[in-house]
C-alpha cells in the first residue's frame, strides 16, 4: 500500500523556465515512494491563443513551449517511473499525442503509454450550447471549454499511463488525479479531496510557493531567487501535507511564502469552488517544521459544485499601441504636450475611439481610462527626466487603427521636441466570456497513443 507520495509542479504557467524542471525530475527521481511531476501551463487567454493557432494547423494548438518542458525531463521521469501530467495539451492534446509517440518511439521508451483527457472542448463534443452560452457576445466564437475536474486524470493513471496530456482541466485537479490514484481516495471523500485540491493550488504556479512572487528586497528577502526551485509537496496515505523544494535550487519555502499562496486568486477562503470539491481554507494551520519544509493542515471540504465554470474564447477586434520617449529636462512637459496632440488627433480621425494613454516614468500602472491619475501626476513631475509615452486602441477596425499608429509615430518631426524609439505593435485581440453548464451535461474521456 502506497504510504508516500511527493509531487512536484515543474511550471507555473506557458512561459516559465524549462530549465528549473530538470532539478525536480532529479529530486524526484532520488526519492522513495510514488511519484508525480505536472506542468501548468495554461490560462484562459491562452487557451483563446491555442484555439486560433489549431483553426489555422490541424496539427497545432497545443502550448507552444510544451516540448522545451518535456524533453529535459522524458528520460528521467520515464527511467524512474515517474508520471508526467500536464494540461500542457490545450487546445489540441491529440496532436500533441501525436508529436510525443514520435519522439518516444525514435528513442528506447516505445512502451511508454501516452493519455489524452478530452470532452473539455464543447465545441468537438457536439454539445448543444445556446442553453448555457450568454444571450450576447462581442465578437466570433473560436474556443468553449470547460474546466473539468480529475477523473480522467485518475482513470489514465489508474490504466496505466505514464504521460497525461490534458485540455482544460482545473489547475488544482492536475495534484488530485495523481493523489486519488496513489492513495485509491473516493471522488466523493470531500475531506481527502479537499487535501489534494490545497495541494494542487499551492504548487499550481510553481516557484510563486517557493519564493519568485513572493520576493521583495529588505521587506521579504529571498536567497539565490535567479536559481529559485520548483516546489515538492510529500503527502502521506491520512492525508498530512508537508512543502518543500527541490534540493540544491535557490529560493524558500516558510510559512508566509505558503500563506501568501493559499491566498492567492481565492476569492472567499472558506468557499474555493473547484471541479472536484468546494476547498475550505478558513482554519488552515501552517507550521515550519524544518528548513524549506512547511506542514499545512487544517483544510476542509464540502462536496464538489453541481455547476462547472465555462470559457468563451472571443475573436474580432485589434488591439493597437504605440510609444514614443522623452528625455533630458521637461521631459514630463513634453510627454503631456505628446498627450494633448495625440487625443485632439484622434477625436478628429476617430471621434468613437477613446484612446488609452499613458507616460511610464509618470503614470501607468495606476492609471485610468478617463487619465484623471495621469494628469494629476503630470502635474507633480516637473522633476522628471525620461519619459516614456504609450497610447493604445482597441476595435474592430483593423486598417483605422494602423492610420491612428502612423499618426502617432509622425509626432517625431511634428512635436513636441525630442521625441524618439518609436514602436508600432498592432496584433489581433481575444477576449473571454464565461458561463456556467451543469455537471451532467459534460463528459470526459480518454484517448490513447
Amino acid at each position: 500500500m502506497t504510504t508516500t507520495v511527493h509531487i512536484g509542479c515543474g511550471a507555473g504557467f506557458a512561459n516559465d523556465r524549462p530549465d528549473a524542471a530538470l532539478a525536480l525530475a532529479n529530486d524526484l527521481a532520488a526519492r522513495d515512494g510514488r511519484r508525480f511531476l505536472f506542468f501548468e501551463l495554461l490560462a484562459e487567454r491562452t487557451l483563446a491563443e491555442s484555439q486560433l493557432r489549431r483553426l489555422n494547423d490541424a496539427q497545432s494548438g497545443y502550448a507552444l513551449r510544451l516540448f522545451d518542458f518535456l524533453e529535459p525531463v522524458l528520460e528521467t521521469c520515464l527511467d524512474a517511473g515517474i508520471p508526467i501530467i500536464t494540461n500542457g495539451g490545450a487546445a489540441n492534446p491529440v496532436a500533441a499525442a501525436r508529436r510525443l509517440r514520435q519522439r518516444l518511439d525514435a528513442k528506447r521508451h516505445a512502451a511508454a503509454r501516452i493519455a489524452c483527457v478530452l470532452g473539455d472542448d464543447l465545441l468537438d463534443a457536439g454539445i448543444e450550447l445556446q442553453r448555457w452560452l450568454p444571450a450576447s457576445l462581442d465578437g466570433e466564437v473560436v474556443s468553449v471549454n470547460v474546466y473539468s475536474g480529475a477523473d480522467g486524470i485518475t482513470e489514465a493513471l489508474d490504466q496505466g499511463a505514464d504521460i497525461v496530456l490534458c485540455g482544460r482541466v482545473a489547475d488544482p485537479s492536475l495534484a488530485v488525479g495523481p493523489l486519488r490514484h496513489a492513495f485509491g481516495w473516493s471522488a466523493d471523500d470531500w475531506q481527502r479531496i479537499a487535501q489534494a485540491t490545497a495541494v494542487g493550488h499551492l504548487l499550481e504556479c510553481c516557484t510563486q510557493v517557493s519564493g519568485g512572487y513572493f520576493a521583495h528586497p529588505g521587506v521579504k528577502d529571498v536567497p539565490d531567487l535567479a536559481n529559485v526551485g520548483c516546489p515538492i509537496a510529500t503527502v502521506a496515505a491520512d492525508g498530512r501535507v508537508v512543502i518543500g523544494k527541490a534540493a540544491g535550487t535557490g529560493g524558500c519555502v516558510t510559512e508566509r511564502t505558503v500563506k501568501e499562496q493559499l491566498l492567492y486568486e481565492v476569492h472567499d477562503p472558506a468557499a474555493y469552488l473547484t471541479p472536484d470539491v468546494v476547498m475550505d481554507l478558513s482554519q488552515v494551520r501552517v507550521r515550519q517544521v524544518a528548513i524549506d519544509q512547511v506542514e499545512v493542515s487544517g483544510v476542509q471540504g464540502k462536496p464538489r459544485p453541481t455547476q462547472l465554470k465555462g470559457l468563451i474564447g472571443l475573436r474580432g477586434k485589434w488591439f493597437a499601441e504605440a510609444e514614443i520617449s522623452y528625455a533630458g529636462p521637461g521631459a514630463a512637459a513634453r510627454a503631456a504636450l505628446a498627450r494633448d496632440i495625440l487625443l485632439q488627433r484622434c477625436a478628429r480621425l476617430a471621434p468613437r475611439l477613446t484612446p488609452w494613454i499613458d507616460v511610464i516614468g509618470v503614470a501607468s500602472l495606476f492609471n485610468d481610462a478617463a487619465g484623471q491619475w495621469l494628469q494629476q501626476r503630470l502635474a507633480q513631475a516637473s522633476d522628471c527626466q525620461d519619459a516614456r509615452l504609450r497610447i493604445s486602441f482597441l476595435d474592430h477596425d483593423k486598417a483605422l487603427l494602423e492610420r491612428l499608429l502612423l499618426d502617432a509615430e509622425s509626432l517625431y518631426t511634428n512635436g513636441p521636441a525630442g521625441g524618439g524609439g518609436v514602436r508600432r505593435h498592432i496584433g489581433e485581440s481575444l477576449a473571454t466570456a464565461s458561463f456556467l453548464i451543469e455537471r451532467t451535461a459534460v463528459q470526459q474521456r480518454l484517448e490513447w497513443f
